[in-house]
This record gives C-alpha cells, structure tokens and sequence, in this order.
C-alpha cells in the first residue's frame, strides 16, 4: 500500500457522522470492522471498546477538516500533529504486495500494525495518510461539503483545487438549488417591473 492510499481512512471514519441530520453510523464492532475495508485481519480485534473510542477519534478528525476548510492551516496541523503524537505509527519497508515484469519487489512504505487495539492501529493509519496527503497537496486539500446537511469530509484531488462537494450527487443537487433561487429572484424582478408603471399612473390621477 501507498501512503497515499492510507488518508482515506480518515475521510471514512468523519463520514460515519452527520451532525446537522443527526445521523450515525458507527454503532456497532461490525461498523468498526466494515472501516478497514480490505485490512481484514486488523478488523478482527475490534471490540465493542473501539465503537467508543473511534467517535472520540472522529470528531477530533471532523476538526481537523474543519479548520482546513475555514482556512486556519495552524490550527489544522497542529490539530492533526497532536492525534499523531497520541496515536504514532511504525513504517516499514514491504515489498510483498507487488512484484514488477522481472519478479522483483517494488519498494514502498508500509505501515506496520503494533497497535494495542484496532482504534489505535486505525488512528495511526488514518493520520498518517492525512498527513501525507496535506504535507504533499496542500492544507487546502482538505474540504467539507458545502451543501447543506451533508457536511462531510472530502480530500480535493483536482487540479485546479476546485472542489466544494463531497460527492457529485452534492454537486447537482446543490446547483439544482442555486438555479431555483436565481429563478425565482429573477421572476420577483419581473414582477416588480410589471407593477411599477400602474403605480406611477396612479399617482398622476391623484
């Protein structure tokens, strides 16, 4: 696995939560489990204990995105670098997962898993990868969704840094919205328009 690949953790756990529609999903060991996707065999040492304490994780990452988001890069590194002195990781050279056209292995950073329990191991990995992610892309690679309730988390990888949805579904509904306030503002003004002449007769007969 790459580095890069690791920052998606922390986007999967915030997103376990939405707070404006008072949603939820990390309820359960088998939510914790469903968190590291193929890392199954440090899945399986989750207990009830890490539901508790990944929520405690989450809403320090969802601060992180946050003060990204609001423009306060200080705030955002120092956030994460203090989950990272909490939660430290160990990187190891692995070469076993990929081999190229002549059987060789292609070297990359790993990070092993030592972790006491499946939270920490999970922590590590996430804030790891978004440090990696914020340190090679910018802080401002850090977003949450602007449409209203979402709120989630999203990692901008576009070229331009353009990004301000989480989802292209956001993305539409939100433009959806946009075009329907500015009809119905442009028919307020035209409406206006239309009553303006008989008000002004009706002050010369008077």
């Amino acid at each position: 696995m790459e580095l890069a690949y690791y920052s998606d953790y922390a986007v999967r756990l915030v997103n376990t939560e939405q707070p404006e529609r008072g949603g939820d999903s990390l309820t359960s060991v088998e939510a914790v489990r469903e968190l590291f996707g193929v890392a199954q065999q440090a899945a399986r040492r989750a207990t009830e204990s890490d539901v508790t304490r990944l929520r405690a994780v989450r809403s320090r990452l969802r601060a992180v995105f946050e003060a990204a988001d609001g423009g306060d890069e200080v705030r955002a590194v120092d956030l994460l670098n203090a989950l990272m002195m909490e939660f430290p990781v160990s990187p190891q050279i692995s070469g076993h997962e990929f081999r190229d056209d002549d059987g060789r292995p292609k070297w990359h950073l790993h990070i092993a898993d030592h972790a006491a329990n499946a939270t920490a191991g999970y922590t590590a990995t996430a804030c790891m990868g978004l440090a990696f992610h914020l340190t090679e892309l910018g802080v401002d690679r850090l977003g949450i969704c602007e449409a209203r309730p979402c709120r989630n988390a999203y990692l901008d990888t576009s070229t331009n840094r353009s990004r301000r949805y989480c989802s292209d579904r956001c993305a539409t509904r939100s433009n959806v919205a946009a075009y329907r306030a500015r009809k119905r503002r442009e028919s307020g003004r035209t409406a206006d328009s239309a009553q303006a002449p008989q008000s002004s007769t009706a002050r010369g007969e008077r």
